[in-house]
């Protein structure tokens, strides 16, 4: 699996860098780091008012927020592992 988080500057803004430490402990957490890896990328043209772009494989998911990590990676990263 292959996750890209969006660090482009408007991402950056709403916390990007913020996102990737939550994933880096993620992964590291549930020993994933053969499964999943993560990537930084650039603006996708999908920029929202609140939170952060994140593609999961070849899902583009936008707007989501540090609050809302959780529930992010326990349905579109676990449930699919």
């Amino acid at each position: 699996m292959i996750i890209q988080i969006c660090i482009g500057s408007s991402c950056h803004i709403k916390g990007s860098a913020e996102m990737v430490q939550l994933f880096q402990k993620a992964v590291a957490a549930y020993h994933l780091e053969d499964t999943v890896t993560l990537a930084g990328s650039f603006c996708s043209g999908r920029c929202n008012r609140t939170g952060v772009t994140i593609r999961v494989d070849d899902a583009l998911y936008t707007g989501v927020t540090p609050e809302g990590f959780r529930d992010f990676f326990d349905k579109h990263v676990l449930s699919k592992l």
